[in-house]
């Protein structure tokens, strides 16, 4: 395997258990790249994330689907080809619509901690 491709099929999907019906696949690990970790998010039909906050922010793209994400006070309809900011620390939400929702994260490799909120 090469160190700078990851070819679609070789990394294990996990499932989120503070959340519901959604799984992650770390897509390039903190291991691997010095900077930023890259995640695939995958919630099924209504499935979701319930309130929580990371010491570190989010930069997400939508693959398809779509969903209603909460960011601090603020809920959003967001759907296929958007893009979400989350900054560190801010409280937030996912609640995939009815055909189910999913998104590439990318993170800083720096500590984090989640924490729910609700």
């Amino acid at each position: 395997m090469s160190n700078y491709v990851r070819k679609k099929g070789t990394r294990e999907s996990k499932e989120v258990t503070a959340g519901k019906g959604t799984t992650m696949q770390v897509l390039i690990s903190s291991e691997e790249a010095p900077n930023f970790a890259c995640r695939k998010f995958v919630m099924a039909p209504h499935g979701g994330m319930p309130k929580h906050t990371n010491l570190v922010e989010h930069e997400q793209y939508i693959l398809q689907g779509s969903a209603t994400v909460e960011i601090g006070d603020d809920e959003y309809e967001v759907s296929e080809g958007d893009s979400v900011y989350i900054p560190a620390r801010v409280p937030h939400s996912y609640k995939a619509g009815k055909d189910g929702f999913e998104f590439i994260c990318v993170v800083p490799n720096k500590e984090d901690k989640i924490e729910i909120v609700e």
